[in-house]
C-alpha cells in the first residue's frame, strides 16, 4: 500500500476512534438520543451537497427502501446504543467492542448469505467472543446494571452492523457509497428527530460541548465517510476495512490521554482476544500469510 493511503488510513482510524472521545464526554448533556440525532443531522447537512455535486441524488431515491434498512440498522440504533454504552463503558472500552463487527458480519453472513466460514474463522469467532467475556468479567466491580447492559447494547449494536453489511452486500451490491452513506444519515435523522423532543436536555449543555457535537457531525461522521470511500477507489474495500483493527487502537489512546481512562490486565487481555479473533474470522492473519508464487 503506498504511504499517502497508509497515512490516510490511519488518519480514518484515528477520526473514529475519536468519536468514541466525543460520545463519551457529550452523552451525559445532550443524552444517547438527542446526541445521535444532532450528529447525524449535522452530517446529513454536510453530506448532502457533496452527493449533489456528484450527481447521485437520484439513485439516493431510487433505492430509498433499502437505505431505509441500512440507515436504522447501521446508523439510527447502533449510534444511539453506542452513545449510551459509553456513558458507563468509557470510549476506550466501547471501541474495542466496536472491533466485534466483522465478527457478526461473517457469522450472519454464514448463515444467510451462505458465505463460507473457514475453520480458522470459527476459531476466530471462538476467540473473539471470550475476548468480550474476559472484558466484561474484568469489569465485576461494578454493579451488574451498570455492567452488563452497556456491553450488551454496544454488541447489540455491532451485531446490527454486521446485519447492515450483509444487506448491503445483498441489496445494494454496486450502487454508490455516498449515496448510501447521504441516505442513511438522512433516514437516521428523519427517525431520532420526532423521538429526540421527548428527551431535551433539562439543563442547556455549554458552548465546549456544541462545538464538539459539531466536530462529532462534520469530522467523524462526513468527512470520515468521504475519506472511507476515498480509499475504498483508491485501494479496494478490502484493505479499507482493516480500519476496523485501527480504530480501538485510537479509542483506548484517546481515551487515556484525554479522559485519563484506565484498562486494567484483564481488559488488555480481553482487547487482545477480540482483535485477534476479529483478524481471524476476517481472514486478515491468514491474507498476510499466504503469499502468491511469483
Amino acid at each position: 500500500m503506498p504511504t499517502k493511503y497508509a497515512a490516510e488510513l490511519v488518519l480514518l482510524a484515528a477520526i473514529w476512534g475519536a468519536s468514541f472521545l466525543f460520545m463519551r464526554s457529550t452523552s451525559a448533556e445532550f443524552g444517547p438520543i438527542m446526541l445521535i440525532t444532532l450528529r447525524t443531522g449535522i452530517a446529513a447537512l454536510v453530506l448532502l451537497p457533496w452527493l449533489i455535486l456528484q450527481q447521485h441524488t437520484g439513485l439516493m431515491f431510487r433505492h430509498w427502501r433499502t437505505i431505509t434498512i441500512i440507515g436504522l440498522t447501521n446508523t439510527a440504533i447502533p449510534f444511539c446504543l453506542f452513545s449510551y454504552s459509553t456513558l458507563y463503558l468509557g470510549a476506550g472500552y466501547a471501541s474495542v467492542l466496536n472491533a466485534t463487527a466483522p465478527m457478526f458480519g461473517a457469522l450472519i453472513g454464514f448463515y444467510w448469505l451462505k458465505d463460507k466460514l473457514l475453520p480458522v474463522a470459527i476459531v476466530g469467532l471462538v476467540i473473539g467472543f471470550v475476548g468480550v467475556l474476559v472484558l466484561s468479567l474484568s469489569r465485576q466491580h461494578t454493579e451488574i446494571a451498570t455492567n452488563w447492559l452497556p456491553i450488551m447494547a454496544a454488541l447489540a449494536a455491532t451485531f446490527l452492523y454486521g446485519l447492515a453489511a450483509c444487506y448491503s452486500k445483498r441489496y445494494l451490491q454496486g450502487v454508490n457509497a455516498l449515496a448510501i452513506a447521504t441516505g442513511s444519515q438522512l433516514v437516521a435523522t428523519l427517525t431520532l428527530a420526532p423521538i429526540s423532543l421527548f428527551f431535551w436536555p433539562a439543563t442547556m449543555p455549554g458552548i465546549e460541548s456544541w462545538w464538539q457535537v459539531i466536530i462529532l457531525g462534520v469530522v467523524c461522521t462526513a468527512f470520515a465517510y468521504i475519506l472511507y470511500f476515498r480509499l475504498i477507489a483508491n485501494i479496494g474495500s478490502a484493505k479499507a476495512i482493516t480500519v476496523a483493527y485501527l480504530v480501538p487502537v485510537f479509542g483506548v489512546l484517546w481515551g487515556m490521554i484525554f479522559l485519563a481512562e484506565q484498562l486494567s490486565l484483564g481488559m488488555w487481555i480481553g482487547a487482545g482476544l477480540v482483535l485477534f479473533g476479529v483478524a481471524l474470522t476476517s481472514g486478515l492473519v491468514n491474507r498476510y500469510q499466504t503469499k502468491p508464487a511469483v
